[in-house]
């Protein structure tokens, strides 16, 4: 199976579930299974290549340019991640499928599931870092829908916006770092970047880069002072906690530091930064972890000990400690998935989490008392369970450790790491399952069915077989560790297995789980100095700043944003100038080249019709119908001048866009007043005229030295000129270009004004059924009505005029590519004479006639548009270019056939729909707020008196 298609499954997947949610829950958690395990067989098929040592690579461009291209990469480390993402994936939809009740959305909680593991698969499978960068920012945003699944908790709610908070700001610094990173490296590909190692770290800018991917990988891996987010979000469900905590987005952080070992470790600057940030981490979280009475809080900070433990030996940066990185990630992944889960069964049977209110569970709960038992102790490192293997060969790497020169920091420090997490395991051990049964549990405890505890049950068979046995986790772990290491490297000849002889970390780990013993036995005096003393509280410290940065941004935006456009304008015209006048002051601007042409009377007057137009309107604009009236006017001149200036295709588009939009604005006045109310002081109008009039002195000064100057470089017009005939197969260059060179902005645009169509549709519709409603049927015209409400001669001049029109419309559409015209302009033709019905015959009389829902007009107009453009795929062509032929049909002569007509199309039905329905829907308004609406036209109002109207 390509790697594309492993990665594309989840995402593909993901519009399952919410679609067999409807079959039932067992539908909707078993195609999500399937999903899931297509994507692990998928990869499972490689892994002959991968055990032998090959680099399975598949590649893509998509914009080269900017150097992301779709490069996909699977070795031993991303093999072994995405079968934890994937396998451990699996068990979580089987636990999550009993673990959910009805009243859970199912459909919606699988959906994000398959979204975060499609993200995981992308970052642990990315050869590319900008593409490995889009996948990262993935697994925040999903993992944030996830975190806040139960959106009816405020823990929830804010646990998400923590994480994506601490984890997104993590990752805009990784995005410097990995880009200086690229660019030292010359290439974005990680497969080139690995082989850069002694070219990277020589770079000035190695420092940078590490510290920026460094705070990346801490936020995303919840490493001091970042540990703080993963606690709170605990307010998940269950199964999230699981698969976050176990396998995927705590793992992120780890998986990019193992990837990126080759190249930036073995440095001072990456032993100390990484080594003292996972040790303090590792102490840190095994402290507040011991005195935490939630269980999944406890668990929480365990994960974060944990992590600091793996990020700790990847920091000393040798091949041991890379080695045994890996063995304990492997070994967290079982041990942490297995007690997530069997703390839901708790949650789940006996409906609290509280550690104080639990005890003596081994009796009523014996499946689940084994189960978390065990995956307790491996992680207490207790002999024959995987995690005592790991922990083993972490102390043994701390005893060669030296920091900040001295030789004892290190291992007194793992010790204390593993003292307290050994004391927390055997807490949850006794306070949760030893001990008398009591009397007082919320629920009544039991065993679930086998649904819940098979999954953890599994992986608890894992973490015996490998504690007993690590000979057969021994192939993979060193599989994995030579893909971390790279091919430059090693992997050390040390063998997985439980007795080492009497070397210093067993004496110390013997110190840890005495110590943890100890500890236990003197909890509860413990305890009560841990709640007397005086410690900070990072969640808030961190709410303390996020206030401090909201408050902040309040006090320089709200003065600033106060929702007055005229300011906004003011400020943009001005600063827009004064950028302008420095760049003409400070740069080289020639002599002109051009002499002034003469002016004509005709030009001459059409120029001073426009400026008297505008004048008017400036000192007019309160009357709100003689500004509509001069608006035309200034729209008609301009249509003018574009006809003038050999412009007819723009000519064309002004007048139809022109008497649309008049249209449009009459049907919205029959809403205003006529005048507008006078709002600004005489102060700020004279501000605003005197920034309106400084922008309009630059644009005159920049058009007249613009004109009198040849162009420096060839203008694009020239190109368009030269290849729209035999490029695009048309003569009219201006339709070309927005059917086939700009194409792609083209259909942006029908999409853009279907959109703004829609939207007044949606606020008519609020109007229409708002409390906006009964106004408008109480609404009484200022002015008495004609009573002739459809004059006969209008609505038969309509009638006739009709075909006319859509003949007219017809032709213009024909002849776009040509000649002028085009499937806009034949649009608004269209729309035209549809719209003149409308206002001849009455709203009633022509929506009962319409057989067509505008709505379906537009989606058509986009959707013939969009497999125009897609038809060019087929052929190897870029996205909408198009395609003709000359064809001879007998008897007529040859003509021309271009693709881009079915765009034209496209756009065409676009534009009739977008107009027609913002017509209509203003319309609608209109007919609503009058009484009575005419059921024919050319009726004759009845209130009317011919009498006193005589």
């Amino acid at each position: 199976m390509s790697l594309f298609l492993i990665v594309a499954l989840p995402f593909l997947g993901a519009l399952l579930p919410g679609l067999m949610i409807s079959a039932g829950r067992q539908a909707c958690a078993g195609v999500t299974f399937m999903v899931t395990l297509a994507a692990l067989v998928g990869l499972l098929s490689h892994a002959p290549a991968v055990w032998a040592g090959e680099v399975v690579m598949v590649g893509a461009e998509w914009l080269p340019a900017l150097g992301l291209n779709m490069n996909l990469m699977l070795d031993g480390l991303g093999f072994f991640f995405a079968s934890l993402i994937l396998g451990i994936g699996l068990l979580i939809i089987t636990y999550a499928r009993f673990y959910l009740s009805r009243e859970d959305n199912m459909g919606e909680f699988f959906t994000y599931l398959l979204l975060f593991q499609g993200a995981m698969v992308g970052i642990v499978l990315s050869d590319n870092i900008l593409l490995l960068l889009i996948f990262w920012e993935l697994t925040s945003l999903s993992s944030f829908l996830l975190i806040g699944y139960w959106k009816h908790l405020p823990e929830g709610r804010q646990g998400a916006r923590m994480a994506l908070t601490v984890t997104g700001m993590g990752g805009l610094a990784m995005i410097g770092g990995m880009l200086i990173l690229g660019n030292i490296a010359g290439s974005y590909d990680l497969s080139v970047i690995l082989q850069n190692r002694d070219l990277i770290q020589d770079s000035p800018l190695y420092l940078p880069a590490l510290i920026l991917i460094l705070l990346g990988c801490f936020t995303k891996s919840a490493q001091f002072p970042f540990h703080f987010w993963l606690p709170h979000a605990m307010a998940a469900p269950t199964p999230v906690s699981a698969y976050l905590h176990s396998a995927t987005m705590v793992k992120a952080g780890i998986f990019l530091m193992a990837r990126m070992w080759p190249a930036l470790s073995g440095t001072q600057e990456w032993f100390v930064i990484v080594t003292s940030a996972g040790l303090i981490t590792m102490v840190l979280g095994a402290v507040i972890a011991l005195f935490k009475h939630d269980l999944k809080a406890l668990l929480a900070f365990s994960t974060v000990s944990h992590l600091g433990l793996i990020t700790m030996l990847l920091g000393t940066g040798t091949p041991y400690g890379a080695m045994a990185a890996v063995f304990h990630i492997l070994n967290h992944a079982t041990f942490k998935a297995a007690l997530f889960m069997s703390a839901g069964i708790i949650d789940h049977e006996t409906h609290t989490r509280d550690i104080r209110r639990l005890g003596g569970l081994r009796h009523l709960m014996p499946v689940t008392f084994v189960i978390a038992t065990l995956a307790a102790l491996s992680m207490a490192g207790i002999p024959f369970l995987n995690g005592f293997l790991s922990k083993e060969m972490m102390l043994e790497e701390a005893t060669h450790t030296v920091l900040f020169n001295n030789a004892w920091l290190v291992p007194a420090l793992a010790t204390i790491g593993s003292l307290f997490s050994a004391a927390y395991c055997f807490r949850l051990i006794g306070h949760v399952f030893l001990g008398p049964v009591r009397d007082d549990y919320p629920a009544k405890p039991h065993d679930p069915p086998f649904g819940l505890w098979g999954p953890p049950g599994l992986l608890v068979v894992l973490v015996v077989l490998i504690g007993c046995a690590p000979f057969l986790a021994e192939p993979l772990v060193k599989l994995v560790s030579g893909a971390v290491m790279g091919v430059a490297a090693e992997v050390p000849d040390k063998h997985l297995k439980i007795w080492h002889g009497w070397v210093p970390a067993l004496y110390m780990s013997i110190v840890a789980v005495v110590g943890g013993l100890i500890l236990m036995a003197i909890f509860q005096a413990l305890l009560k100095a841990w709640d007397a003393a005086p410690r900070p509280e990072a969640k808030t410290i961190f709410d303390a700043i996020i206030a401090a940065v909201v408050g902040l941004a309040r006090a320089i935006i709200l003065p600033l944003h106060n929702g007055a456009f005229s300011r906004y304008a003011a400020v943009m015209a001005l600063t827009v100038v004064a950028i302008g006048y420095h760049a003409w002051t400070t740069g080289a601007v020639g002599a002109p080249t051009r002499d002034m042409q003469p002016a004509g009377v005709v030009p001459i007057a059409g120029w001073l019709m426009l400026v008297a137009a505008t004048v008017g309107l400036v000192f007019l604009h309160r009357n709100r119908l003689l500004s509509l009236i001069l608006i035309g006017i200034v729209g008609l001149m301009v249509s003018v001048g574009f006809v003038f200036f050999s412009a007819p295709d723009l000519a064309m588009t002004q007048i139809t866009v022109e008497v649309v939009t008049i249209i449009l604005l009459l049907l919205a006045l029959n809403f205003l007043p006529n005048r507008t109310p006078i709002e600004s002081s005489v102060l700020r109008r004279t501000r605003d005229a005197g920034a309106a009039i400084v922008g309009g002195l630059a644009a005159l000064a920049l058009s007249y030295h613009y004109l009198l100057r040849d162009a420096v470089t060839t203008p694009i017009s020239e190109f368009h000129l030269a290849n729209s005939y035999k490029g695009g197969g048309g003569t009219n260059v201006v339709n070309v270009i927005l059917v086939d060179f700009r194409g792609f902005d083209t259909y942006g645009e029908i999409i853009v004004l279907g959109i703004a169509a829609l939207l007044i549709y949606a606020l008519t519709e609020t109007l229409l059924n708002g409390p906006v409603r009964a106004r408008l049927l109480n609404r009484k015209p200022d002015q008495p009505r004609a009573g002739d409400m459809h004059p006969m001669m209008m609505v038969v001049l309509t009638r006739v005029m009709m075909p006319v029109v859509m003949m007219v419309g017809f032709y213009i559409f024909l002849r776009g590519h040509n000649e002028p015209g085009g499937g806009f302009i034949a649009g608004l033709i269209v729309s035209i004479g549809v719209v003149m019905q409308y206002m001849a015959s009455g709203f009633s009389w022509a929506s009962d006639r319409l057989r067509y829902p505008y709505h379906g007009v537009i989606g058509a107009g986009v959707l013939v548009a969009g497999l125009t453009g897609i038809g060019s795929w087929f052929v190897g062509k870029p996205f909408l270019t198009s395609d003709f032929e000359y064809v001879r049909i007998p008897p007529f002569e040859k003509f021309e056939l271009a693709t881009a007509a079915a765009f034209d199309l496209g756009v065409f039905l676009a534009v009739v729909g977008a107009v027609m329905l913002s017509l209509e829907s203003f319309s609608r308004l209109a007919r609503r707020a009058h009484v009575r609406d005419p059921e024919h036209p050319m009726d004759i109002d009845p209130s009317r008196n011919d009498a006193e109207a005589v």
